[in-house]
């Protein structure tokens, strides 16, 4: 292995600014010295591609090393910096494994970047519907009878796209759904948005780069200490053209990437590379400790992972009150704990990588919602079990001929088998609630006028304020 204690691309960066460099190129800031309060410091690092510094497009020093540390880490054929999030990485990798008409398998809970590469790439998306989880009430990863079931309907399918884990940090079993597609020639392309950290180990469910997925695309940003946007992109085995990847990535990216992401990202993979056993032993005791404080605390439930399988930096509270999921997150934002999503009945956190004696203020929090809750009671709450309608289903329009087509705009309650205009996403999770060219089922209008109800916000669906939904002209 390499030597994973060297930081090469954040080093070029310091040594640079310590040169005081007086600048006559772009960008307009001038390493902050027209910049204003907090931005000083960081945009002292927000450079271009000079003598040193490298190129990310074409990278032969400092940045080329830093990747290919990436790459010995996580052990893959090939790692790139991604610097416009984990959705340029999703429209790379669906763009690379894919061509107009190709027949694709796809999860359906997939993030809405997914979505927006199979309408790119203009292909024939079959969707896989994800199994329910009753207790939770969210949905979780694709079973591996469904995937079965969907090469045998579609034999010459050119991908398997799949989401792991779940925003809410569901794992499932992967490996055999891998092991399948892989014996079927199938490319597997996976969305791990929220589980760089993986490769950690136990407890930690195993990573999709380990399980042999064939793209894997991490948002760096959501669990290690890398700014926004911050992400990595992984190809493993000879299924995907490497030159594919890499056009696409060169497409798709900005020609003027951010050096701070970029310094960002080689500072997580060097965090992630020294993280030890006793770091997890740590993070598991600070973790435990505070899931004790909250099993405490009247008016809310710490759901637990089904068999176990599941993240640990994520915590889910499930509102046991008369509180909606949205009611519970908004009380909690009054007392400044500003949580990652809620939904009709919970609420996500997601807690820090800690290393040993690093101090988070997990008991200040319980404190704080102890307070939200006070003399809030628990009821007896009615979750109601999501009936899953069609396992295996595709679009009732193609992307191509969706061009040619006229939009009307008609009451939502009317729209049961017409043809949707428009991609309705509550956000976050940023998972299509309802798909541009698929045909609408009374079971999506009853869960969209739910989550209007219960507050939830939107990407999508204009005019459902007005009780309006987009649909297609189709005769």
């Amino acid at each position: 292995m390499k030597n994973q204690q060297k930081i090469p691309l954040y080093q070029a960066l310091v040594e640079h600014i310590n040169k005081s460099p007086i600048s006559f190129h772009v960008p307009g800031h001038k390493y902050g010295t027209i910049a204003k309060d907090y931005f000083e410091q960081i945009l002292k690092l927000d450079a271009t591609e000079l003598s040193g510094l490298d190129d990310l497009h074409s990278p032969e020093g400092a940045i080329l090393e830093a990747e290919q540390l990436l790459q010995d880490l996580y052990q893959t054929r090939s790692s790139f910096f991604l610097i416009n999030g984990s959705t340029v990485g999703n429209l790379a990798m669906v763009m690379a494994a894919c061509s107009e008409n190709d027949c694709v398998l796809v999860q359906r809970n997939c993030h809405k970047s997914v979505v927006n590469g199979l309408q790119l790439a203009k292909v024939n998306p079959i969707f896989l519907e994800p199994e329910i989880d009753n207790e939770w009430k969210v949905a979780s990863g694709v079973h591996l009878q469904t995937v079965k079931e969907a090469i045998d309907l579609y034999p010459n399918a050119r991908a398997l796209i799949l989401t792991y884990p779940n925003y809410y940090g569901m794992a499932y079993d992967l490996e055999s759904i891998i092991n399948y597609a892989h014996i079927h020639n199938i490319p597997v392309l996976v969305d791990e948005a929220h589980g760089p950290h993986f490769i950690v180990g136990s407890p930690f469910p195993p990573s999709a780069v380990q399980l042999g997925a064939d793209i894997v695309v991490q948002s760096a940003h959501k669990t290690l200490p890398a700014m926004t946007m911050g992400s990595y992109l992984h190809v493993n085995g000879n299924r995907i053209e490497m030159d594919r990847v890499k056009d696409y990535l060169q497409i798709l990216q900005s020609s003027s990437p951010s050096y701070p992401i970029m310094a960002s990202l080689d500072i997580a993979r060097h965090y992630l590379s020294s993280y030890q056993q006793e770091d997890v032993l740590y993070l598991l005791k600070e973790r435990n400790r505070f899931k004790e404080l909250l099993k405490k605390i009247s008016g809310i439930k710490v759901l637990t992972y089904p068999n176990h399988l599941g993240d640990p930096l994520k915590i889910t509270i499930q509102s046991t009150s008369h509180l909606s999921g949205f009611d519970l997150q908004s009380k909690l934002e009054e007392q400044g704990i500003f949580t990652e999503l809620a939904d009709p009945y919970n609420v996500l956190m997601i807690l820090p990588l800690l290393k040993e004696n690093q101090i988070y203020t997990f008991e200040e929090t319980a404190g704080r919602i102890q307070k939200v809750l006070e003399g809030i009671t628990d009821n007896e709450i009615n979750i109601e079990t999501k009936k899953i309608e069609k396992k295996i289903s595709g679009l009732a329009i193609p992307y191509r001929k969706m061009e040619d087509l006229k939009e009307r705009k008609i009451p939502l309650l009317d729209s049961v088998d017409q043809v949707s205009a428009e991609t309705i996403i509550p956000y976050p999770p940023g998972i299509p609630l309802l798909l541009k060219g698929e045909r609408i089922t009374d079971g999506q209008i009853q869960n969209l006028v739910k989550l209007i109800e219960s507050g939830a916000r939107f990407q999508g669906g204009s005019f459902l304020q007005n009780g309006l939904i987009s649909v297609y002209r189709t005769s």
